[in-house]
């Protein structure tokens, strides 16, 4: 939930100045840029994330290229992930958000209930998903931001409004200040770092790695 809403006319501005604010972080640049150009593309001046039918079905569709199953029923009836499948009634951006965990989660946990940080904001059978969790503290924080930016990105890929999810997940809260400017260059360099993004910001499918034990080290300290 966002934290400090935006009005709609005040919006341009408040992107503009954090563009401005990577001008000096290329790669973090573009990848902001391919997010901000989404706001073409939406379609409700409350900046609510959107329940357009069209975008539902691409996010399925793109969900099934990843491999993921697809549950015909809300997360509320048990998991977002039960380890094979996406429960895809709820929002597109929410669904396309499960391609970042997909992506940035150990092997061994892409079939763990809800990728095993426990249970998703939808998830129904909390308690479970919660017992499952094997990563806490900073570690899932940071696995959390990288998931929320490589969904994002993806929805800007496939031209949806990701700037809603933008900025119903909290990423220009604090505007261009340094601290939220540092935040978002250290998880683009990130996701970057590991072949995720490519040199234009764009996502790329690339799994994270079963040997990759750094993965998340270089963000713990930062």
């Amino acid at each position: 939930m966002i934290l400090t809403p935006i009005a709609l006319p005040d919006l341009p501005t408040a992107l503009e100045q954090f563009d401005l604010c990577l001008d000096d972080q290329p790669l973090a640049q573009k990848a902001f840029r391919r997010i901000a150009a989404t706001l073409a593309h939406v379609e409700d001046e409350t900046l609510e994330l959107s329940q357009n039918p069209r975008h539902q079905a691409e996010a399925v569709a793109l969900i099934r290229t990843f491999g993921m199953g697809v549950l015909e029923q809300p997360p509320t009836n048990g998991y977002t992930w039960n380890g094979e499948a996406v429960a895809v009634q709820m929002e597109p951006s929410v669904i396309i958000h499960e391609i970042g965990h997909l992506q940035v989660c150990a092997p061994e946990r892409r079939t763990a209930l809800d990728f095993g940080l426990g249970a998703g904001p939808e998830t129904g059978c909390r308690s479970e998903a919660d017992q499952a969790m094997t990563v806490h503290g900073v570690e899932r924080e940071m696995e959390e931001a990288l998931a929320s930016l490589q969904g994002i990105l993806w929805e800007a890929e496939v031209n949806q409004p990701a700037i809603l999810a933008f900025l119903e997940q909290n990423w220009l809260e604090g505007g261009a200040n340094a601290q939220n400017k540092a935040h978002f260059v250290k998880i683009v360099s990130h996701l970057h770092r590991f072949g995720l993004l490519d040199d234009d910001g764009r996502p790329t499918r690339t799994l994270r790695e079963a040997d990759d034990a750094t993965f998340l080290t270089p963000l713990c300290g930062g």
